[in-house]
């Protein structure tokens, strides 16, 4: 169902841990506890939330949802506990025996660090690349669901289409270096214990609260101008690419099943720019000359195995702009989506 606009947070967040019956049919395959690792994230929260009312509608009611991360935030743990899904407050970077994480057949890893990579790549290898080889180790018997990005890709010219799955990694900058490093060692692990692997190649969630669509349109609704040196970008609702992660487990192999995250549409960010002014009854200051190429994703690999998101690109403009016009709370959280020499 497509949503109106929403009322607030409450409704927003009803909205993206709502299951389709394609979710919910997809669970009632499986069995056993789902191990969520960075659930504390801007994505995890959503996915642990959606991931318990699926297994609720499937008839999975004594499965665990166990959202693991450091949890500095106490309201969304709360949120998360008030919703049925078992906090597990654990730091993967200072413990080094992860014996007492807990077991599960099912494991999505959405632990990431992006911002600071170019003044401390270290900490971006650690995280994205070191990180997963002990993750790996812990559950090679279990799926893992990996989060990567369509930051290890090239950048296109948006006549191509955008990136396929089978178009050769060529990442800019440590940080894409080191997620492009991250999925290698999920691969080796693959190769060598036979844990079955799935990695989403995401570009980019629009939760509202943040994501590109929040970025463009609060620089329109300020009166700041907006770049289009990065001329064109993908977005896909949030709901959609919880799902979609959620489900790719079904997929995952010792072949390793790779799949692009993101809509089918190729957004011009002057266009999307301009609608937001029309939406928002502002001028538009568009600035910086369009570049020829941007990161891109062809998710038809995505939409044909899983089907097309419930939300359009237009209608996700549309209820941003009325979220932005309604002054509800924003995250602050860049996504610096236009960056183009892969310095986060």
């Amino acid at each position: 169902m497509t949503p109106q606009a929403f009322s607030g947070e409450t409704e927003l967040e009803d909205a993206l841990t709502t299951p389709s019956p394609a979710l919910v049919a997809d669970l009632a395959k499986g069995a056993g506890d789902l191990v969520i690792l960075g659930a504390g994230g801007k994505m995890g929260p959503t996915l642990a939330v959606l991931a318990r009312r699926g297994l609720d509608a499937a008839g999975r009611t004594g499965d665990q949802v166990h959202a693991v991360s450091r949890f500095g935030d106490a309201a969304v743990r709360r949120r998360l506990e008030d919703a049925g899904v078992r906090v597990v407050p654990f730091d993967l970077i200072e413990n080094d025996d992860f014996a007492g994480l807990p077991d599960a057949p099912h494991v999505v890893f959405m632990v990431g660090a992006k911002f600071g990579a170019a003044t401390s790549p270290s900490w971006a290898w650690e995280v994205n690349a070191a990180l997963p080889d002990r993750v790996a180790r812990r559950y090679r018997d279990s799926a893992i669901a990996v989060m990567s990005t369509g930051n290890v890709y090239p950048f296109l010219p948006a006549s191509s289409g955008g990136a396929t799955e089978d178009v050769a990694p060529a990442p800019i900058g440590e940080y894409a270096q080191s997620c492009l490093g991250r999925e290698r060692v999920f691969e080796f692990g693959a190769q060598e214990r036979g844990t079955r692997i799935s990695i989403v190649r995401l570009n980019y969630a629009i939760d509202l609260r943040y994501g590109v669509l929040a970025d463009v349109g609060s620089a329109v609704h300020a009166g700041q101008p907006v770049s289009v040196a990065t001329a064109n970008v993908n977005v896909i609702w949030q709901g959609y690419a919880n799902e979609v992660v959620l489900r790719s487990l079904g997929h995952a192999s010792s072949d390793v099943f790779t799949v692009n995250l993101t809509g089918p549409e190729t957004l011009s960010v002057a266009a999307v720019a301009q609608r937001f002014g029309a939406l928002l009854g502002r001028e538009v200051h568009l600035v910086d000359d369009p570049q020829p190429t941007a990161l891109l994703n062809d998710s038809r690999r995505c939409m044909a195995l899983f089907g097309y998101p419930s939300v359009s690109a237009d209608r996700l403009i549309e209820l941003q702009a009325a979220w932005i016009e309604a002054g509800h709370p924003m995250s602050a959280k860049p996504t610096k989506w236009a960056v183009r020499d892969g310095r986060f």
